[in-house]
Parts: C-alpha cells; sequence; structure tokens
C-alpha cells in the first residue's frame, strides 16, 4: 500500500489457543533474493513454554506496474525442537550471515526444562547456554547443533544471559557481531547473587575468523537489556559500530564503538526515542545513504530503527531515521508502520531502497500474530515528512 501505515503487512504466522508465536527474526538472502523469518513456537504466551524455533523462506515478487514488491511465504518448518535438545528449550533466533562462506549463523540461546529469567536472576544460577546452527543452502538444510557455552566460563558468574532477539551483522572488515545481554552481578565476589544485585548490560559476541572462534566483548557501561547492532561510519571513512538497547523505561540506551564492539561509549539519551512502559524489543540496521539527502557532509550510512511509539503500552510500531547516526538528536519522528497493538520487531534492508519489518501485532494484543510488512526509503521519507508538516501545524 502507497500509506503503510494503514495496513497491517501480510501475516507469517499466525497464534491460536494451541500455539503462540513470539520473538520475530529476519534475514535478507541477496543472492536467492529470499526473506528467511524466524520465531519461537510457545504453547502460551508465557517465555518458559516456547518449544520450537520456526522458519518460512518469503520470496520477493515485484508489480512492475506500480513497482510494489510482496512476499510469497513457504510453509512453516521446525528448525529446531526442545525434544531435540535434552529437554532445553531454543529461545531468541538471532541470525547473522557470513559473506565469503555464503554461512548462514543462526544464533540462540537454549534454557534447561521450564526455568524461567525471573527465577534464574533471583537466584542467580544461569540456566542458560549460547547456541548456534548454520545453513549455506538458505535454511533448506541445517548444521547439527553447536554449543559454545563452555568456551565462556563468564556465564557462570551471571544470572542469565540471552542472544538478540534480531539479526546480527558482519562488519565490512569481515567481523559477525551477535548482539547480546547478560545480567551481571554488581558485586563479582559474591556467589549469593540475587535479583536485587544483577544488572542487564548489553555486549556482543564476535568472531574475527568466519565464526570459527568466538570471543566476548565488554559490557555498555549503562543499565540496558535486548539490543541490535549496525556498523555506521563518520563520513571520513571511520566505522563504527551502533548499538541500541532496550531500557526499562525513559528512554533508548544508544551507545558505539570504534574498535568493532569491544568496547562501548554510551550516547546522550535521544527524547525522540522514548521507551515503552517496561522496555520492549526494537531493531535497527543501518543502509547505504539515499539520493537527496541534506548537507554536504552526509553520512555513508543511515539507520532506520522499529519500536512502538508509545511511552506507556506496545502499540503503533514506528520507524525512525537517522541521517547522522553518531548524533542522539538526529532522528527523526516516526512514520507509523503498524497502528495497533505492536510488539517486537526485526528490520531487513533488501537493496534499492527497500526495507522489510517482521513485526508482532494484532486487533486486540500484540502477540495474536507475526506480520511482514516490505516499504521503501520514499514512502518512510514521505511519512515522515507528512507528520512533521502535522506537527508543524499544530504549534
Amino acid at each position: 500500500p502507497a500509506n503503510a501505515s494503514h495496513g497491517h503487512g501480510h501475516t507469517v504466522f499466525l497464534s491460536d489457543k494451541e500455539e503462540v508465536y513470539r520473538i520475530p527474526a529476519l534475514h535478507y538472502d541477496q543472492d536467492q533474493k529470499i526473506l528467511l523469518a524466524f520465531a519461537e513456537k510457545r504453547r502460551t504466551s508465557n517465555d518458559a513454554s516456547a518449544e520450537v524455533l520456526v522458519m518460512k523462506t518469503g520470496a520477493l515478487v515485484k508489480d512492475e506496474a506500480t513497482l510494489e514488491i510482496s512476499v510469497k511465504w513457504s510453509v512453516s518448518r521446525n528448525v529446531v525442537e526442545k525434544v531435540h535438545l535434552g529437554g532445553f528449550r531454543p529461545m531468541n533466533p538471532c541470525p547473522v550471515y557470513e559473506k565469503t562462506t555464503k554461512t548462514l549463523f543462526l544464533f540462540f540461546i537454549c534454557v534447561e526444562g521450564n526455568v524461567s529469567e525471573p527465577w534464574q536472576r533471583f537466584w542467580g544460577v544461569n540456566k542458560a547456554r549460547l547456541c548456534y546452527m548454520t545453513t549455506r543452502d538458505a535454511g533448506q538444510t541445517w548444521s547439527s547443533v553447536t554449543d559454545l557455552t563452555v568456551n565462556f566460563p563468564q556465564t557462570k558468574q551471571w544470572a542469565t544471559f540471552a542472544v538478540g532477539p534480531g539479526h546480527g551483522l558482519q562488519t565490512e572488515s569481515g567481523r559477525l557481531i551477535v548482539p547480546a545481554y547478560a545480567y551481571v552481578s554488581r558485586f563479582p565476589s559474591c556467589f549469593c547473587v540475587s535479583c536485587f544485585f544483577a544488572v542487564s548490560r548489553a555486549f556482543c559476541f564476535y568472531s574475527d575468523d568466519k565464526g570459527a572462534t568466538w570471543q566476548l566483548g565488554n559490557t555498555l557501561d549503562d543499565k540496558s537489556v535486548e539490543c541490535e547492532m549496525a556498523e555506521v561510519s563518520d563520513g571520513k571513512g571511520t566505522r563504527y559500530v551502533y548499538c541500541n538497547a532496550r531500557n526499562e523505561g525513559g528512554y533508548r540506551v544508544e551507545a558505539v564503538s570504534d574498535n568493532g564492539g569491544e568496547d562501548f561509549l554510551t550516547l546522550p539519551p535521544a527524547e525522540k526515542l522514548a521507551e515503552t512502559g517496561g522496555g520492549c524489543q526494537g531493531s535497527v540496521v543501518s543502509f547505504p545513504a539515499q539520493p537527496g539527502g541534506s548537507g554536504a557532509n552526509q553520512e555513508p550510512r543511515w539507520l532506520l530503527y522499529s519500536h512502538p511509539t508509545s511511552q506507556s503500552t506496545r502499540v503503533d510500531l514506528g520507524v525512525y531515521l537517522n541521517k547522522s547516526p553518531l548524533d542522539s538528536c538526529a532522528w527523526s519522528n516516526p512514520w507509523i508502520l503498524n497502528e495497533g497493538p505492536s510488539g517486537y520487531s526485526d528490520l531487513a534492508y533488501l537493496e534499492g531502497g527497500w526495507f522489510a519489518c517482521l513485526m508482532e501485532r494484532g486487533e486486540a494484543s500484540e502477540i495474536e500474530q507475526i506480520a511482514c510488512n516490505v516499504f521503501s526509503y520514499i514512502q518512510v521519507k514521505k511519512g515522515i515528512e507528512n507528520i512533521s508538516h502535522s506537527l508543524k501545524g499544530l504549534t
């Protein structure tokens, strides 16, 4: 639709009384021109009832008359199941693509039995493990599960941790980055950690050898939860890893790293990026600067960010544009992509100024379905301009 704010996109995973789909993650395969959509399939809305990570592939279809892009989705497939993981439930899908070997890594955490995150935080006993699978044929076949937890003894000191959810990235230098967060004790020497002493902080796992071995970056200084990352540059050739993280009320946490995600410097809060209630996951993706950008010092890569726009409840998913990613004051007003109940989302940049957003949405509740909306930079630009004109008219 020309005005995507009134279109809800096309349903990809539909929840019912028997199963609930949550936690969308999205990857665009440039070679095959298809989208790979991932989600958790649960028995109920409860996090502890997750059982399977599912996947659909979506073929892009361009209407030559209208130039609109639609997606034709496959049937759903199970990628990894709790019953095959010794009773550990797979959660938080986080795909990251290695370009030279054409390998898609699907990272996720495995959590023991039905143990909840609040239980782990209260007792300070981490029951989560870091795992991944790979595919080289866009999800038709998958490797067995690799468990990396033993490589990171630090996880024993954490109350719990998770990756993403949503996509990771590969930087221009070839580094693979998997965004993550952990509940880390304020008092590392204290082994009787409880929820009162464990604070969530974002960080990343990274690999410089195409995913053969993985390292652990340092955490953000500020309290931060679920996060996504993107690579940006200052227009002078210096590249940065940008992090956008969930917060508990107030505003989103933004940070930048000049050493590929090993250390982060927190940016001043962007008042345009209000956090929703007790917090909600959001997505961020960088993309090439588009024609018609203003200013001589425009960035070679811009940012697009998606999140519910209300400060109180998960409604009205908006996309925000930033043409100067190192400036937290440079965010636009949001263009509303989905009116009504909206939750978690994941953005993918397709090419040629087109994007896809996989999002939780519904009529009465945001967990009724996961839908996909494909839209262009031109639509985003027009939508933001219309909102800015409306706001000027109110002042």
